[in-house]
């Protein structure tokens, strides 16, 4: 292929230009494998930190358990008893939190920590076992146990002790029967045949990370947590029934029902899983910089696209052509811009990390159009077009939730202008020889 052939045909420019666009895509790609892999580090820092200081916790509980002796018969037809275990929820439970975040740094990583200090209170029925068929001279009361889950017991800081009927009693690590509850701490409560109501209380100083939940295991269940904290997600099966979110603090209260859960007061062995109920708040960062470089990442090939047909139409209405290499530059200046984007706001917030970058990139780019155009307007006009195009993705970046309506106009606009700009251009005669030319 001539260079004569090159700079005649509009066509095979286009293709060129084209397939140009559809290479730099591999770099574009392995820059948002580079966000995930950062990504992935910051998570393992975040995990790093949490697990010596304390996970996301979930409170579920507290659940009593009854063990009772169940007479089946063996391989031989013999007549033996196996321990089983009924359980029993709480008619009213009532949780009250006050947790208190701060942020750690793990290198250039930021981790959200809290320590939480909780108060746990309510009451249960008389455990009744003549729905479940259950002899009485079968049922060990004097094994029964009471048992709080902790998803996480190293985020436990001072010793535990939970008020039964007015006894106080230290709670031990560890559940004996893993039905309901995998981890957690238990204690054992005297539970007398044909008593009335139990209550108890205990209070609970919490260290975890992230997420606090609670399983709502009460036959009413009432959370409420208070936080100087101005960014939570509520999370989980449940939303607050009250909230009150400010820039540096927020208050939420739930109240469940036990109709509002799939699992009844009380039943027989490990027939219903109870963690899938959990609810809470979540403790968000204002800006998570990977999730926002990912979503600019997103935009590359719109912005390889139009950069290219600005710089196409440049050639087309100056009528100087520019070379592929000329075009691979600008290309791999574009895709720089996330790179630098990427390490720039690992160290400062998004939004200023973001203009430095494509100030940055704008004034390389406009500098070596000046160089290769040798025209001020042009140049000019490819400057305005690159500010506009970031100043765009500026604006859908910040308006997460009506990104693809801003981005459709947008798309639209950019192509009427298109079309305006190029309504009278002859694409048949471009690149053929005048009259003057041929005689």
């Amino acid at each position: 292929m001539s260079i004569d052939t090159l700079k005649n045909s509009v066509g095979l420019r286009l293709v060129i230009i084209g397939a140009l666009s559809l290479i730099l895509l591999i770099p574009a790609f392995m820059i948002q494998a580079l966000i995930t892999e950062r990504e992935q580090r910051r998570d393992s820092a975040v995990f790093e930190v949490s697990d010596k200081w304390g996970d996301s916790q979930v409170l579920a509980g507290p659940v009593l358990t009854v063990p009772y002796k169940n007479p089946v018969k063996d391989d031989k037809g013999n007549l033996v008893s196996v321990i089983e275990h009924a359980h029993f929820l709480p008619e009213n439970l009532n949780v009250t939190v006050e947790l208190y975040p701060e942020i750690r740094y793990r290198g250039i990583y930021e981790v959200i920590l809290y320590n939480s200090k909780l108060q746990v209170q309510g009451d249960f029925a008389p455990p009744d076992f003549n729905k479940f068929n259950i002899l009485s001279e079968n049922i060990l009361w004097k094994d029964a146990f009471l048992a709080l889950g902790l998803s996480d017991l190293k985020g436990i800081r001072d010793i535990v002790k939970i008020n039964w009927n007015g006894e106080e009693l230290v709670a031990n690590a560890g559940i004996e029967s893993k039905d309901v509850l995998a981890v957690g701490i238990s204690v054992k409560p005297v539970i007398t045949a044909g008593a009335g109501s139990y209550s108890f209380g205990a209070d609970l100083n919490l260290n975890g990370s992230s997420e606090i939940g609670f399983v709502p295991v009460g036959k009413e269940t009432k959370v409420t947590i208070s936080s100087r904290w101005g960014n939570p997600s509520f999370v989980g099966e449940y939303l607050p029934n009250d909230r009150q979110v400010r820039h540096d603090q927020f208050n939420a209260e739930w109240k469940i029902f036990h109709l509002n859960r799939n699992y009844p007061q009380q039943w027989l062995g490990s027939q219903h899983k109870i963690m899938e109920s959990a609810f809470g708040v979540k403790l968000l960062l204002p800006i998570d910089e990977y999730q926002k470089t990912m979503r600019t990442a997103k935009y590359a090939i719109m912005f390889i696209a139009l950069t290219f047909l600005a710089f196409f139409l440049t050639e087309i209405l100056n009528k100087k052509v520019i070379h592929p290499i000329q075009y691979i530059l600008i290309g791999l200046a574009l895709i720089l811009f996330y790179t630098l984007l990427l390490s720039f706001s690992e160290h400062v917030r998004f939004n200023f990390a973001y203009w430095i970058s494509s100030t940055a990139i704008i004034a390389l780019i406009t500098a070596y159009t000046k160089s290769v155009l040798s025209n001020n307007l042009s140049t000019a006009i490819i400057a305005g077009i690159l500010i506009v195009l970031y100043g765009f993705l500026y604006i859908i970046l910040q308006l997460q939730d009506y990104a693809l309506l801003l981005g459709s106009i947008g798309l639209f606009v950019i192509l009427a202008i298109v079309m305006y700009i190029t309504r009278n251009i002859d694409w048949f005669a471009i690149g053929k020889p005048s009259i003057e030319q041929t005689k």
